[in-house]
């Protein structure tokens, strides 16, 4: 951690190790989630506590037509026009100067009137999202949700974001840790910081909790995002419990966020190792569309998203020296993983169709 004194250089900040070896594997030739539980039948998938219980009033209301797949007529006018205007009170507050940027380089100005409008029409649209358990994120003061990954490319973390932004009743934002490769990249690391992404190190995570930020982290890293579709909704290493440290370190709860849908928007069926190395990428996926349709193949499917965040583990009876005992940053780890895990198996086993849902 630098001196308080001292310039934090972000380019080259330490890295969390989130990503590095866990011993226990725990669900290693297991069966498939959406039938069986990992080997065990629905009925059977017990939460480990009651933070994880799911209940049918929490779901937020969907409003009749706003969740349909298909863009109408009328609502591509409304979009095109809600567009403009956007972007012409954007285009005006630039000129005049009107507008703030903080030391992360998160742009609230750029993320209101561009990113989060172009967002919503694909969240509401498109991926259908539903929210349930935004009671359990605090009003104000810090926490860091902490999320499974997957989906090839870290759509889920763009998504989340968008989720607490319009759920939240104060629409606090969320500041998203990303890996050091999204800011390597030309423009897209521009992008990430303005619409609020920093890098996942410790530095960034604690400044942005002391001052009271919703924060977030996937920790499952690139192990998550590139693992192959036969093994979705299975949780990946967790590593060391960097997250962890740097909760109890600021006295942050942590809150476990469920995502279910983010699986099948690339359904990952081969990874070329020999192509990643040689273009330097953790993966390099292959869906039934991608490569084979060129840009085309891009595009998500259109999966039915239900994003759940649990009630919070609090850290603050922790005592300082906590964030450096091995054993309970190994033992907070592996019950917030056990959370999110079963918390998975509940959401799945409720699930309709993944794409017609």
């Amino acid at each position: 951690m630098a001196a308080a004194d001292e310039p934090i250089d972000r380019r080259h900040a330490k890295v969390i190790s989130l990503y590095t070896s866990d011993p226990r594997q725990r669900y290693a030739g297991m069966g498939h989630p959406n039938t069986d539980g990992f080997g065990r039948e629905a009925a059977e998938v017990v939460p480990i506590s009651n933070q994880i219980e799911l209940s049918d009033e929490a779901v937020a209301p969907i409003e009749p037509g706003r969740h349909s797949p298909l863009f109408s007529l009328g609502g591509l006018r409304n979009t095109v026009a809600d567009s403009l205007i956007a972007t012409s009170g954007f285009i005006r507050e630039r000129m005049t100067g009107d507008y703030t940027v903080d030391d992360f380089g998160f742009d609230p100005n750029f993320a209101e009137s561009v990113w989060f409008p172009a967002l919503r029409q694909v969240y509401e649209k498109w991926f259908r999202v539903e929210v349930t358990g935004v009671e359990n994120l605090p009003a104000e003061g810090a926490a860091l949700l902490v999320a499974n990954h997957a989906g090839s490319l870290p759509v889920d973390a763009l998504i989340t974001s968008l989720a607490v932004r319009d759920h939240h009743p104060n629409q606090r934002y969320l500041r998203v840790l990303a890996a050091d490769m999204a800011f390597d990249m030309p423009v897209i690391g521009d992008m990430a910081r303005r619409i609020g992404a920093t890098l996942a190190c410790n530095e960034d995570a604690e400044a942005l909790l002391r001052q009271g930020e919703l924060t977030a982290v996937w920790p499952e890293g690139y192990k998550g995002l590139g693992k192959l579709y036969k093994d979705r909704y299975k949780l990946q290493r967790f590593g060391r419990g960097g997250f962890v440290t740097t909760a109890i370190r600021t006295k942050a709860p942590i809150i476990p966020v469920s995502i279910v849908g983010s699986e099948e928007i690339y359904p990952m069926i081969a990874d070329l190792k020999p192509l990643a190395k040689a273009l330097g990428l953790p993966y390099f996926p292959v869906t039934p569309l991608f490569p084979w349709l060129g840009p085309a193949g891009l595009i998500p499917l259109p999966s039915k998203w239900h994003i759940h965040f649990g009630r919070p583990i609090d850290t603050s009876d922790y005592a300082a020296d906590a964030a450096d005992d091995p054993m309970v940053v190994f033992d907070l780890t592996d019950h917030v993983r056990e959370e999110i895990q079963q918390t998975l198996f509940r959401m799945l086993s409720r699930r309709g169709s993944v794409y017609f849902g």
